[in-house]
């Protein structure tokens, strides 16, 4: 019996991989940060995670937003 690797989705769909890999590019900046923030971070993320199930621009904009106010706070580095 011969498997093939599992490559992915066989659906292309270049928005929602973009959302999906900036997502995880965002978890690996907030994971080392301290407990505390990296907690309600991570939080913030989950919840823009569970909105791209329904409305996918909008999380789009949220996770903008959400990078643009990390990259902005020195105090949560």
């Amino acid at each position: 019996m011969s498997t093939v690797p599992w490559t992915g989705p066989e659906w292309d769909d270049p928005d929602l991989t973009r959302l999906a890999r900036q997502l995880r590019d965002a978890h690996r900046a907030v994971a080392p940060l301290p407990k505390e923030t990296r907690q309600r971070l991570i939080r913030h993320l989950l919840a823009i995670t569970d909105l791209a199930k329904r409305d996918a621009e909008l999380a789009d904009r949220r996770l903008e937003a959400f990078l643009a106010d990390f990259q902005e706070a020195p105090d949560v580095r």
